[in-house]
């Protein structure tokens, strides 16, 4: 075997090849053990992954080898997130079948993540395009329709006519498709809907109960959910005394200060308001620019406000005064109740869209001094508020709302950004909901005993004119299973995210038959308790997935409150300063990768070139470096291979300075590389410290042949070659393995425990303390780390360069901070 250049082509394929033949990451119940359930979010089967992708595997499988190595018993699965537009799209573009281009997809991936060398265990794997998968989210699907938790509605959605499907608002880019680029437009359909608002204070009470997760995500998840706590009262529109504008406001002590009102464009109310037919029209086209704007676009800070004035004014209950009424974007219909008092004094939105539209301003909290904003929406004394001048801003709200409750005009209420969630889809591509409309019975679910209600195959896809589903007879023509009369089936097929929010359960049992989950199985590894993923993900799938785990947990299932305990959320890999993606054409392959350098160097140069949670920037340079450490190290122990292999293998207590000096050392780096993955996912600095440690071998193999006798020798050499194997193989675990091969061990390195400091060889006999004179740094001493203070300060006193900046001063006091610094302090 060549001593020069680690042969990773030919060590890569027989180690893979070991470990399947072992089955050595395969998972089973151990109560006597603790658990380690680590995931990585399951990719979509896009056809290829690249280094982008590969960082995410790299992180989940270096923390699943080395919790193994600490002695936990690890499950560590890997699955498909096989639904979805790419591949209907793909077939349309293609000529061929969704699910041909997906399985083939899952099989080239799958082949990739092996010859990566992660230690799945692949008896586990999922694809949530498979009947035996869907069927329980389908069988859940009817158990949330009992219970009020789905339902189905008639909603405005965006709308795609290229792509003939709803857009979620973080689909719609500048008013297009994210996909196609066509022009969105506002459409009323009828939908599924699970009811995520009945756990909206549930999920928000846990964002502080998840002391694993970054604080960024659970802001994010906090800012979705958006509780927020204010009042609703009625504005009576002027001259109309059938008519009024209830609004909702979390600022009811401003009240005073409302100069004009405003409802969403898409308010049921504007059709009443707007009589006059010059009116209606320019109403009618003012709507249609809003509405091809996103939510997201039309809550921007940055954007401006856009805003129609009606002829109809409403009044202010607090004072009597008419205000004008404005159809403006900024208000969205599905926040509140569609409608606002707006108060230019407190709201920066507000005071934006008065400015731009010349309506006047009234400051209604008294501003610090030297307050140079526009809007104020900090504490102070009220004014300009009539009955509540002169009150705090939390004493003026409370007041406001009983002043509307004595008088019947309004109440407290708490309302949400949270909305329930959409998830019909009409494509082809996804699990069909199981429903059935029946003249006789109405909307029937599915009879459990016929599911899975299985996706049709012979379909014909052209991406035109709705779901597909809709012209294939045989699917659609049923019998009722409450009457069986004749029934058409719910062409609608379910939003992805469905799949994604239930499949960390499915694999505990994958190939259970009795249900969703074998509880059982879900009690011993879930929650699980490392989870691995981007920041995009931060919202909407993590949101779905702990909705969806509270689901299960009330419908008695399972007894987890939250599915993921800890989240690290990676960043990007960059390449030509934009993510590494193949819709940009900059990615560069895990084939070529692994082709060139070899698995283990594609790994280490991405957990070395940045913090996880931080974004990496590609560089070819960085991963010929990370070629050059492996290599390194394979010279060094294949050089050395007769002398170790000879070498006693019991932990070595040297005599001579200088290999007390190299122990403490090597056990210094297993102390810092164990916090640095365990403690802060520092896993460059890690790696920094073990390439520091290779550099000191190299450094003691030679000192040593002079200063240190031949045993003591052969032991150091030993411990530090194996404790470099060890910490390194969760980072590159091939190399290291072979390496370990090679040293006569027969059980595997992912078999061994991981390594210890020990405390004897990390103890020092002396240290550096510095003397400073008045503050200042005057000389070193060596002492004894266990030397009495006295003895300090004599020796700090006596030092011959302290000595002149205290000669001709009194030493008024000597402040001895054991085994750090001495500080001496003169008068003149």
């Amino acid at each position: 075997m060549s001593t020069d250049r680690y042969p990773f082509r030919e060590i890569e394929a027989k180690w893979q090849r070991v470990w399947e033949e072992r089955k050595q990451f395969s998972a089973t119940e151990d109560p006597s053990r603790p658990k380690f359930y680590c995931l990585e979010m399951f990719p979509y089967p896009s056809g290829r992954i690249h280094m982008g992708h590969v960082r995410v595997y790299a992180i989940g499988d270096l923390l699943a080898r080395f919790k193994w190595m600490r002695g936990f018993n690890v499950l560590h699965p890997m699955g498909w997130d096989a639904f979805g537009l790419p591949a209907e799209n793909a077939a349309i573009e293609h000529g061929v079948h969704p699910a041909i281009w997906t399985y083939e997809n899952i099989d080239y991936m799958r082949g990739q993540l092996q010859k990566m060398g992660i230690s799945y265990d692949w008896d586990r794997e999922v694809t949530t395009c498979d009947p035996a998968y869907y069927r329980w989210e389908q069988l859940i699907f009817i158990r949330m329709l009992e219970r009020g938790l789905a339902y189905r509605k008639r909603s405005t959605v965006n709308w795609c006519p290229s792509c003939q499907t709803v857009l979620a608002n973080e689909q719609v880019e500048d008013g297009r498709c994210w996909r196609c680029d066509s022009e969105v437009t506002p459409r009323e359909i009828d939908g599924w809907f699970f009811k995520i608002t009945a756990y909206a204070d549930e999920l928000l009470a846990w964002c502080d109960k998840l002391p694993g997760w970054p604080e960024r995500v659970l802001t994010m998840q906090r800012n979705w959910i958006g509780r927020s706590e204010g009042a609703e009262f009625d504005l009576p529109v002027a001259g109309r005394a059938d008519l009024k504008v209830r609004v909702f406001t979390t600022r009811q002590d401003t009240v005073f200060g409302m100069t004009y009102a405003v409802l969403a464009p898409e308010h049921p109310l504007v059709d009443r308001l707007v009589t006059d037919a010059r009116e209606r029209e320019a109403v009618a086209a003012f709507r249609a620019e809003v509405a091809k704007q996103s939510e997201i676009e039309r809550l921007a800070a940055d954007r401006p406000k856009r805003g129609f004035r009606l002829k109809v004014p409403v009044v202010n209950p607090f004072t009597g005064a008419e205000v004008p009424l404005y159809l403006a974007d900024y208000v969205l219909m599905g926040y509140g109740t569609g409608a606002i008092m707006a108060v230019p004094g407190e709201d920066q939105r507000d005071w934006d869209f008065a400015k731009q539209h010349g309506l006047p301003i009234v400051e209604t909290v008294e501003r610090p001094a030297g307050f140079m904003g526009e809007a104020y929406a900090g504490e102070g004394v009220k004014i300009n508020s009539g009955f509540l001048d002169g009150l705090t801003v939390a004493e003026a709200k409370r007041k406001a709302v009983d002043w509307l409750v004595g008088r019947g005009l309004g109440e407290a209420k708490v309302n949400y950004r949270l909305r329930d969630w959409g998830i019909s889809r009409q494509r082809y591509w996804g699990a069909p909901i199981p429903v059935l409309y029946c003249d006789a019975c109405g909307m029937v679910p599915e009879a459990e005993a016929n599911l899975p209600v299985i996706l049709p195959r012979d379909v014909q896809l052209s991406g035109k004119g709705g779901s597909p589903l809709a012209d294939v007879a045989h699917f659609v023509n049923a019998r009722c299973p409450k009457c069986g009369g004749p029934a058409r089936r719910e062409t609608d097929t379910m939003d992805t995210f469905v799949e994604s929010s239930w499949y960390f359960f499915r694999y505990c049992s994958p190939g259970y038959e009795g249900g969703m989950v074998e509880r059982r199985a879900a009690e011993y590894w879930m929650p699980v308790d490392q989870y691995i993923g981007g920041i995009e993900h931060a919202v909407l799938h993590l949101l779905y997935a702990r909705f969806y785990t509270k689901v299960l947990r009330d419908l008695g299932l399972v007894n987890v409150d939250e599915p993921f305990t800890a989240l690290l959320s990676q960043g990007m890999v960059i390449k030509g300063g934009a993510k590494m993606s193949k819709s940009k054409g900059n990615v560069v392959s895990d084939d070529y990768i692994r082709e060139k350098y070899g698995a283990d160097t594609g790994r280490l140069f991405e957990l070395f070139a940045a913090p996880p949670e931080k974004d990496l920037e590609w560089n070819d340079q960085g991963i010929e470096g990370a070629s050059r450490f492996l290599n390194r190290v394979w010279r060094f122990v294949l050089a050395h291979l007769d002398e170790l292999r000879s070498a006693p293998s019991e932990a070595a207590h040297p005599p001579s300075d200088t290999g007390r000096a190299f122990r403490r050392t090597i056990h210094a780096t297993i102390q810092r590389v164990t916090d640095d993955i365990e403690h802060d996912f520092h896993f460059n600095t890690a790696i920094s410290a073990i390439m520091e440690l290779v550099n000191a071998l190299y450094a003691f193999d030679t000192a040593a042949l002079d200063r240190v006798p031949a045993g003591e020798r052969g032991r150091l050499l030993r411990e530090a070659v194996e404790t470099v194997l060890l910490l390194l193989g969760p980072f590159c675990p091939h190399v290291t393995e072979e390496l370990w091969s090679q040293l006569g061990h027969a059980t595997s390195l992912f078999k061994q425990p991981w390594p210890s400091a020990d405390a004897e060889a990390l103890r020092r006999n002396e240290v550096t303390v510095v003397v400073q004179v008045d503050g200042k740094v005057r000389g070193r001493l060596t002492v004894d780390v266990d030397a009495a203070e006295e003895r300090v300060r004599q020796l700090a006193l006596g030092d011959e360069k302290v000595r002149p900046w205290v000669a001709s001063r009194r030493v008024a006091k000597v402040v001895v901070v054991p085994n750090r610094l001495v500080n001496i302090v003169t008068i003149a």
